[in-house]
Protein backbone atom coordinates (compact mmCIF):
# COMPACT_ATOMS: atom_id res chain seq x y z
CA UNK A 1 0.00 0.00 0.00
CA UNK A 2 3.09 2.29 0.76
CA UNK A 3 4.60 1.40 -2.56
CA UNK A 4 1.55 2.53 -4.49
CA UNK A 5 0.93 5.86 -2.37
CA UNK A 6 4.22 6.72 -3.26
CA UNK A 7 4.00 5.82 -7.06
CA UNK A 8 0.96 7.56 -7.01
CA UNK A 9 2.22 10.74 -5.36
CA UNK A 10 5.26 10.71 -7.84
CA UNK A 11 2.98 10.58 -10.40
CA UNK A 12 0.94 13.57 -9.51
CA UNK A 13 3.66 15.56 -8.60
CA UNK A 14 5.25 14.90 -12.29
CA UNK A 15 2.01 15.93 -13.66
CA UNK A 16 1.77 19.30 -11.56
CA UNK A 17 5.40 20.54 -12.57
CA UNK A 18 4.32 19.66 -16.29
CA UNK A 19 1.56 21.82 -16.61
CA UNK A 20 3.21 24.71 -14.55
CA UNK A 21 5.67 24.49 -17.08
CA UNK A 22 3.13 24.32 -20.09
CA UNK A 23 1.49 26.91 -18.56
CA UNK A 24 4.12 29.75 -18.25
CA UNK A 25 3.38 30.62 -21.88
CA UNK A 26 0.23 29.90 -22.58
CA UNK A 27 -0.23 33.79 -22.81
CA UNK A 28 2.12 33.96 -26.40
CA UNK A 29 -0.05 34.46 -29.24
CA UNK A 30 -2.29 37.50 -31.08
CA UNK A 31 -5.22 38.74 -28.44
CA UNK A 32 -7.82 41.15 -29.32
CA UNK A 33 -8.87 43.51 -27.02
CA UNK A 34 -12.24 43.62 -25.56
CA UNK A 35 -13.60 46.43 -27.10
CA UNK A 36 -12.28 44.91 -30.70
CA UNK A 37 -9.97 48.21 -31.16
CA UNK A 38 -6.54 45.99 -31.32
CA UNK A 39 -5.16 42.75 -31.88
CA UNK A 40 -2.15 42.55 -29.39
CA UNK A 41 0.84 39.78 -30.03
CA UNK A 42 2.55 38.62 -26.50
CA UNK A 43 6.23 37.35 -27.09
CA UNK A 44 8.42 36.39 -24.37
CA UNK A 45 12.09 37.66 -23.56
CA UNK A 46 14.22 35.87 -20.98
CA UNK A 47 11.62 35.39 -18.37
CA UNK A 48 9.55 38.64 -19.47
CA UNK A 49 6.09 38.66 -21.35
CA UNK A 50 5.35 42.06 -23.40
CA UNK A 51 2.49 42.11 -26.16
CA UNK A 52 3.32 44.90 -28.77
CA UNK A 53 -0.17 46.33 -31.04
CA UNK A 54 -0.32 44.26 -34.30
CA UNK A 55 -3.67 45.32 -35.94
CA UNK A 56 -6.03 48.32 -35.20
CA UNK A 57 -9.88 48.67 -36.47
CA UNK A 58 -8.88 52.10 -37.47
CA UNK A 59 -5.35 52.56 -38.17
CA UNK A 60 -5.49 56.00 -39.95
CA UNK A 61 -6.35 59.67 -38.40
CA UNK A 62 -8.82 62.06 -39.98
CA UNK A 63 -5.92 63.02 -42.49
CA UNK A 64 -5.43 59.31 -43.62
CA UNK A 65 -2.08 59.45 -41.80
CA UNK A 66 -0.97 56.29 -39.25
CA UNK A 67 -2.23 57.34 -35.51
CA UNK A 68 0.23 58.64 -33.63
CA UNK A 69 0.56 58.29 -29.58
CA UNK A 70 -0.24 62.18 -29.35
CA UNK A 71 -1.62 61.59 -25.66
CA UNK A 72 1.48 60.12 -23.92
CA UNK A 73 2.62 61.98 -21.47
CA UNK A 74 6.33 62.29 -22.87
CA UNK A 75 6.82 64.58 -25.81
CA UNK A 76 9.46 62.49 -27.23
CA UNK A 77 6.45 59.98 -27.84
CA UNK A 78 4.26 61.77 -29.28
CA UNK A 79 5.00 61.42 -32.90
CA UNK A 80 5.33 57.28 -32.74
CA UNK A 81 2.86 55.52 -34.35
CA UNK A 82 0.03 54.09 -32.30
CA UNK A 83 0.65 50.55 -34.71
CA UNK A 84 3.50 48.41 -33.55
CA UNK A 85 3.30 50.19 -30.17
CA UNK A 86 4.33 48.20 -27.01
CA UNK A 87 0.88 48.19 -25.06
CA UNK A 88 1.91 45.80 -22.32
CA UNK A 89 5.26 44.72 -20.52
CA UNK A 90 7.48 43.38 -18.15
CA UNK A 91 5.30 39.92 -16.87
CA UNK A 92 6.57 37.42 -14.65
CA UNK A 93 4.62 34.20 -14.61
CA UNK A 94 3.99 33.54 -10.87
CA UNK A 95 1.60 30.38 -10.69
CA UNK A 96 -0.90 28.90 -12.49
CA UNK A 97 -2.61 30.86 -14.59
CA UNK A 98 -1.22 34.60 -13.25
CA UNK A 99 1.39 36.68 -14.55
CA UNK A 100 2.09 40.20 -12.49
CA UNK A 101 4.53 42.35 -12.24
CA UNK A 102 4.19 44.10 -15.48
CA UNK A 103 2.52 47.40 -16.67
CA UNK A 104 0.09 48.23 -19.36
CA UNK A 105 -0.25 51.60 -21.49
CA UNK A 106 -3.49 53.12 -22.21
CA UNK A 107 -2.86 55.23 -25.68
CA UNK A 108 -6.01 56.49 -25.02
CA UNK A 109 -5.60 58.68 -21.75
CA UNK A 110 -1.50 58.72 -22.22
CA UNK A 111 -1.26 56.98 -18.91
CA UNK A 112 0.66 53.66 -18.02
CA UNK A 113 -0.95 51.69 -14.62
CA UNK A 114 0.62 48.49 -13.13
CA UNK A 115 -0.82 45.32 -14.92
CA UNK A 116 -1.63 41.81 -14.32
CA UNK A 117 -2.73 38.70 -16.18
CA UNK A 118 -5.48 35.73 -15.08
CA UNK A 119 -5.72 33.37 -17.68
CA UNK A 120 -9.06 32.03 -17.71
CA UNK A 121 -9.32 29.42 -20.04
CA UNK A 122 -6.66 28.86 -23.09
CA UNK A 123 -8.62 31.68 -24.76
CA UNK A 124 -9.77 34.18 -23.03
CA UNK A 125 -7.58 36.35 -20.92
CA UNK A 126 -8.49 38.86 -18.10
CA UNK A 127 -6.20 41.46 -18.06
CA UNK A 128 -6.28 44.50 -14.89
CA UNK A 129 -4.49 47.67 -15.18
CA UNK A 130 -4.68 49.57 -12.25
CA UNK A 131 -3.38 52.04 -9.69
CA UNK A 132 -1.75 51.40 -6.30
CA UNK A 133 -3.60 48.04 -5.21
CA UNK A 134 -5.46 45.67 -7.63
CA UNK A 135 -8.70 46.88 -5.94
CA UNK A 136 -8.64 49.89 -7.98
CA UNK A 137 -8.81 49.07 -11.26
CA UNK A 138 -10.31 47.92 -14.42
CA UNK A 139 -10.08 44.28 -16.07
CA UNK A 140 -10.66 43.85 -19.55
CA UNK A 141 -11.52 40.41 -21.55
CA UNK A 142 -9.33 39.78 -24.35
CA UNK A 143 -9.66 36.40 -26.47
CA UNK A 144 -7.33 35.05 -28.91
CA UNK A 145 -7.23 35.09 -32.27
CA UNK A 146 -6.89 31.34 -33.93
CA UNK A 147 -4.07 32.63 -37.12
CA UNK A 148 -5.07 31.45 -40.67
CA UNK A 149 -2.56 29.34 -42.03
Amino acid sequence: MKKILITLFSLLSILYNCKAQQSADDILGVWETGNGKARVKITKVGNYYFGRIVWLKEPLNTEGKPKLDVNNEDPAKQSKPILGLQLVGGFEYKSANLWEEGTIYDPESGKTYKCKINLADKNTMEIRGFIGVSMFGRTDTWKRLELKK
